[in-house]
């Protein structure tokens, strides 16, 4: 008529939580862990990764914490569970883990297949450089078409020249796209 042990489980962060962690604050972006596990489960674990949590969490809560969130601006929301599913499509961007329940899986825009926290820091690092390839790639075309029109316009250059200026343009930023091949997001 007495308790002869105790059994305690929790969730364990995954082992490069932290890094990952420390990468985006290094980027310049904040985390929030939104859990259904208890208070002191969730600041224990929250504490270790030096983020900011909210816990005993439902579904409708974790919803309604993204919306919360995005009145603030864009919001990434990254799960693996059944749970997460509202909230991965409310998100500004939903990514599930690889790892996560199909439902999950179904509603992020992108899903990190290795299960690597790690590759959440490094997507972001891919989107960013991808998009200042885009900006790039539309100042040198747009410069180039400017260029040629206002020389064309003036009598400087005929039209031949600014055709074959508008293929080298294609080519330049065709060439510039290619870049990103060799574009490391571990590195950034």
């Amino acid at each position: 008529n007495r308790p002869l042990g105790l059994i305690a489980l929790r969730d364990e962060p995954r082992a490069d939580a932290a890094q990952a962690i420390a990468e985006l604050r290094a980027m310049g972006l904040g985390a929030t862990m939104l859990t259904g596990d208890n208070p002191r489960t969730a600041a224990a674990i929250a504490s270790g990764l030096g983020l900011e949590y909210k816990a005993g969490m439902m579904p409708e809560d974790k919803l309604a914490a993204i919306r919360a969130l995005s009145a603030e601006g864009g919001v990434m929301m990254i799960g693996d569970g059944i749970n997460d599913a509202s909230a991965l499509k409310q998100a500004d961007v939903g990514v599930a883990m690889g790892s996560g329940t199909d439902v999950a899986l179904e509603t992020a825009d992108a899903a990190l297949l290795r299960d690597r926290v790690r590759d959440v820091p490094a997507q972001i690092r891919l989107a960013r450089g991808a998009m200042a390839n885009v900006r790039q790639n539309i100042a040198i075309a747009l410069g180039l078409k400017g260029v040629f029109l206002v020389t064309t316009v003036l009598g400087i250059t005929g039209l031949w020249p600014a055709i074959l200026a508008d293929t080298g343009a294609t080519v330049l930023v065709t060439l510039n796209a290619l870049r990103l091949l060799r574009f490391d997001p571990e590195r950034g």
